[in-house]
């Protein structure tokens, strides 16, 4: 008989990882591990969890900003893309990628279980977009640079700190890589009495859920 496969999914910070649990029930095919804060620390807990474990799909979950009209508080982003969006450098002309550059790509596609999962959530009556993520050292505080962002990666949904060092490492083991995020507040100024954290920890424990009916 299969067994199933054997997920590694990576969130943030613990309030992330217990809503994730909540929804997966302690499903034994699903271990989940807190990645820490930001790329370099989250490639690097990746990489030992992927030495530690044999897997089969590596998820980066956890809550995220997200672009106005493209996605709302509360709802989901399932990305197909997971772009490192302040890896390249500035020139005279403005942003060049890391692609642009010929130093590699700050893109990684997302595993094809993305537009099934991103359905399923739909059918369940989650709002869930099918959109790439970006990854930022330092997140967005202001309307200029949440513009520039915008015009930049014009399909984008979200911004988080995490997703391409996740996908990095797994990448590197040729483990096919998810990144899911719950919106928990729009992408621009800084202002914290208008994050919705625990909304945005409800819809990630209802995603952890919707990953039991798609991939197990």
């Amino acid at each position: 008989m299969d067994a199933g496969p054997n997920i590694l999914i990576m969130t943030p910070v613990t309030a992330e990882k217990d809503a994730v649990c909540r929804g997966l029930q302690n499903n034994p095919r699903f271990h989940v591990t807190e990645a820490g804060v930001g790329p370099a620390e989250a490639a690097v807990r990746t990489t030992l969890a992927l030495t530690r474990g044999s897997y089969d799909l590596v998820i980066c979950m956890g809550i995220a900003g997200g672009f106005p009209g493209r996605a709302a508080v509360g709802s989901l982003v399932i990305a197909d893309a997971i772009i490192a969006a302040d890896l390249g450098a500035e020139t005279p002309d403005g942003f060049s990628s890391l692609d642009t550059l010929g130093f590699g790509s700050s893109t990684i596609e997302a595993g094809a279980q993305a537009s099934a999962l991103a359905a399923a959530l739909a059918q369940a009556g989650r709002a869930a977009a099918l959109a790439p993520i970006l990854t930022l050292s330092t997140v967005t505080g202001t309307a200029a640079t949440a513009q520039v962002l915008s015009e930049r990666f014009p399909r984008a949904a979200a911004e988080a700190m995490e997703g391409f060092g996740v996908a990095t490492a797994a990448q590197s083991f040729g483990i096919p890589v998810l990144e899911i995020r719950a919106i928990s507040n729009a992408i621009g100024p800084r202002d914290r009495s208008a994050w919705r954290i625990g909304e945005a920890l409800q819809a990630l424990e209802a995603a952890g859920s919707t990953l039991l009916e798609v991939l197990v």
